[in-house]
């Protein structure tokens, strides 16, 4: 059943369009932070270990709170992985990568995900659905303090 919550069918697709690509963002840097956590080693490497399981167990909830927005919106979340790939900004890494290169790389994507989303804020913002405006606020938010964190270990000089 369509929601008759004041937006357009339209502005709804056009809603769940960005929180598609949301979704699919959060999958692949959850995945990443995943593995980089599994594969950290070095000097620095219980609490390194300890970040990326916070900060994946974080984006855990959050990707099912961006599924369940979706899903309010009328829509249906993307499950797959093929379907997560194909719909994210982001890339994955095959590699084996260094404690600096996991950091760099996990602040790279957090970054390119706030990007979006202020860009994504905007437009939804234009079709009045202020309740996903918010949620993605609310996102960017989270993110900004995840790159944050992640900026504070590598060496700015």
């Amino acid at each position: 059943m369509e929601p008759k919550i004041g937006i357009t069918k339209k502005e709804l697709e056009s809603s769940i369009n960005c929180l598609t690509t949301v979704l699919a963002n959060e999958m692949l840097l959850y995945t990443k932070t995943r593995k980089f956590h599994w594969n950290v080693s070095g000097n620095s490497f219980m609490e390194l270990h300890k970040l990326f399981e916070a900060q994946y167990t974080a984006l855990e909830q959050e990707i099912d709170e961006v599924a369940e927005r979706i899903s309010k919106l009328g829509g249906k979340a993307i499950g797959t992985m093929q379907e997560f790939i194909d719909h994210s900004i982001l890339k994955e890494n095959p590699k084996a990568v260094d404690q600096k290169e996991m950091l760099k790389e996990l602040l790279s994507d957090h970054e390119a995900v706030l990007k979006q989303l202020r860009d994504f804020i905007k437009e939804v913002e234009e079709t009045d659905d202020y309740g996903t405006a918010d949620f993605l606020t609310g996102l960017l938010q989270k993110h900004e303090e995840k790159s944050w964190m992640l900026r504070q270990y590598i060496d700015q000089k």
